[in-house]
């Protein structure tokens, strides 16, 4: 049996009135998810936090921010936030 991880998706999309709804197609397809708030989703899955960002990478542009954290055992990966959220991030998990 594999083991699940619980991610915490967020992201800023930075194309105002662009049509994302490939990217939220893509995060409601898993089997578990939660959408708590705006730009937010819990996802229930197999993959890893740097695994689901790669995956993520398909349906947002190279300049949208994303920060994926796994929630299960405090890992976490992102893509185009500042040094100084990335560094409290590693320090404070």
């Amino acid at each position: 049996m594999c083991n699940m991880n619980t991610l915490l998706v967020t992201y800023d999309l930075m194309a105002p009135g662009k049509d994302y709804s490939r990217l939220h197609g893509f995060l409601e397809s898993h089997s578990s998810w939660a959408k708590p708030v705006r730009s937010v989703y819990l996802i229930k899955t197999a993959r890893s936090a740097e695994q689901f960002r790669d995956d993520v990478g398909a349906y947002i542009d190279r300049n949208d921010k994303l920060l994926v954290i796994n929630v299960t055992d405090d890992s976490a990966a992102w893509w185009n936030l500042s040094n100084n959220v990335g560094s409290w991030i590693q320090n404070n998990l």
